[in-house]
């Protein structure tokens, strides 16, 4: 960009980049990585945040920018949580699909683990499909990895509940009904450690795009 422009300039011409950024992800993004995506100085992304923030609040959009836990995000507007609930709610009744079955499946034996992990086993981005796991209620944020900071799920207690489960230990054995489950933490291990050292996914999923709950 021009080093001629104003602050304000710069920030309001960084806008369109930073807003394509945070509508990919799914978890806050702190200031700083975004300023190193968008390759412009803190100060710059810092105020074309909160720009977007105070648009969004002055128009009335149905979400908002928020700075949670240093990171920022969108966020479904407060006033809208009732039509949202009710949403939620009349599909409660639906079977789940075949792949939101599969993903409750590879969290329920491999819990807790991280949305990119089970993306990894199934093959496909599974996002839409966790977003409807924990619209259901039956799997929940179980904090965030160790070693890689990634936020990971597990299995409810009223997933035990519809299951007829009295706790995990109750699960049937994996090895009958997926005898390569060993082979799958393996190449699941040695996926994450790859990704770990070079920050690079060579095999990436293509998007989940057999659940339309």
């Amino acid at each position: 960009m021009n080093e001629d422009l104003s602050l304000q300039e710069r920030a309001e011409q960084a806008e369109g980049a930073l807003e394509a950024l945070l509508m990919m992800t799914e978890e806050g993004m702190p200031a700083e990585t975004l300023a190193e995506a968008v390759q412009q100085p803190l100060e710059v992304v810092r105020l074309a945040l909160a720009n977007l923030a105070e648009f969004y609040d002055r128009s009335e959009r149905g979400f908002e920018l928020r700075n949670v836990g240093g990171g920022w995000r969108y966020w479904t507007r407060a006033e809208h949580a009732d039509l949202i609930s009710q949403w939620v709610v009349s599909g409660q009744s639906n079977k789940l699909s075949q792949a939101a079955l599969e993903t409750l499946s590879v969290i329920a034996y491999l819990q807790p683990i991280s949305r990119a992990r089970v993306s990894a086993v199934r093959g496909v981005n599974v996002d839409g499909v966790v977003r409807t796991l924990l619209a259901r209620g039956l799997i929940s944020e179980a904090g965030a990895d160790e070693q890689t900071g990634a936020m990971v799920f597990s299995t409810t207690d009223y997933f035990l509940e519809r299951m007829g489960l009295s706790n995990l230990a109750d699960l049937p054995p994996l090895a009958p009904h997926l005898p390569d489950a060993s082979a799958l933490e393996r190449e699941l291990a040695q996926l994450a450690a790859t990704v770990e050292v070079d920050g690079t996914d060579d095999s990436a999923p293509h998007e989940e795009t057999e659940d339309h709950e």
